[in-house]
């Protein structure tokens, strides 16, 4: 089914949106864009100052949804995420105060310097799209995304993401410091202001659900699912991993590299995507064994082997 052309106009006004503020960034935004039109949630992680919360902040100011935002310490707790019931003596009985968590797109900034038992309140949210309070389930606004940020483990302060939490990541981002020219251009564009606070609106959370829609129906032949496939399980069967990607992983990423190709402007996966996108969606998901972790192994070299071994089919199929 060929793709809307009226979709590829919204979708490239996001992407110019996004990067008229985020400069020397085109791939980190395709990346982010790729979750956002497959559903999937973002842990971004990198250094203090190199663009990450403002990168979602111009998302959902461009999308024109409801955006909220947790900034994440060890002192905030569950139910400063999730909301509260709370007793109201005029009714006599308890109501339901909603958390930030009510919201089309949630920034939880430095999620990883939150305790883990508040970090496990996002479990729910991430899977199921609703938050249980007092046992009432109580559904989030569609459509949802959390957009994460960390700083890198070994900062002072921080806390390991439990592994069933990073496997509900779709995408995993490191922005990287810009090179010179694009730092210099950031510099000078900003003495006037930051541009993300003059950016205007270009499309609404309704024709998002749509593109969402959209990119479900992009082909993926029985070839190219085989080949991603065949890549997620020999992350489970490789001499280095203790824990390789789950079969959420093969879910996620079969609707990450639709969203990829949809944003090519393509109504078909191609094998190219799977090997482009597999370091942002597996790596996180992969595990490696002490001895490998102490031989300075980490799971993007041992994912690289993976794609060199794994064969590529020659015929992607229509």
């Amino acid at each position: 089914m060929p793709l809307n052309p009226e979709s590829l106009v919204v979708i490239s006004a996001v992407r110019t949106n996004l990067e008229s503020c985020i400069l020397g960034k085109s791939f980190e935004i395709r990346l982010l864009l790729t979750a956002l039109l497959a559903g999937g949630h973002v842990l971004i992680e990198d250094v203090p100052g190199t663009g990450k919360t403002q990168l979602i902040k111009a998302l959902a100011k461009s999308m024109n949804g409801e955006y909220r935002r947790v900034q994440c310490n060890p002192d905030i707790l569950p139910s400063d995420i999730t909301g509260v019931s709370i007793y109201h003596p005029h009714e006599q009985k308890f109501v339901f105060r909603a958390g930030p968590v009510m919201t089309n797109l949630l920034l939880a900034d430095e999620i990883n310097r939150a305790t883990t038992k508040t970090q496990s309140a996002l479990l729910e949210v991430m899977e199921e799209r609703s938050v249980t309070v007092d046992g009432v389930t109580y559904s989030l606004p569609h459509p949802f995304m959390l957009c994460a940020t960390q700083n890198p483990i070994d900062f002072e302060g921080t806390y390991m993401l439990p592994e069933a939490q990073l496997d509900r990541f779709m995408i995993k981002i490191t922005m990287g410091y810009p090179d010179a020219e694009t730092e210099k251009k950031m510099v000078l564009a900003q003495q006037i202001g930051q541009p993300v606070d003059s950016l205007l609106p270009v499309t609404d959370m309704y024709r998002i659900a749509q593109l969402q829609r959209e990119v479900r129906d992009v082909h993926i032949s029985e070839a190219v699912t085989g080949y991603l496939l065949e890549v997620v399980r020999s992350t489970r069967q490789h001499g280095a991993v203790l824990l390789g990607a789950s079969p959420r992983a093969s879910l996620a990423f079969t609707a990450a590299v639709k969203a990829f190709a949809f944003l090519d402007g393509r109504d078909f996966v191609l094998p190219d995507d799977i090997k482009l996108l597999a370091p942002y969606v597996l790596s996180h998901r992969m595990l490696l064994r002490p001895e490998s972790r102490q031989g300075v192994q980490h799971a993007g070299v041992v994912l690289r082997s993976i794609l060199e071994q794994v064969q590529v089919p020659v015929s992607v199929g229509r």
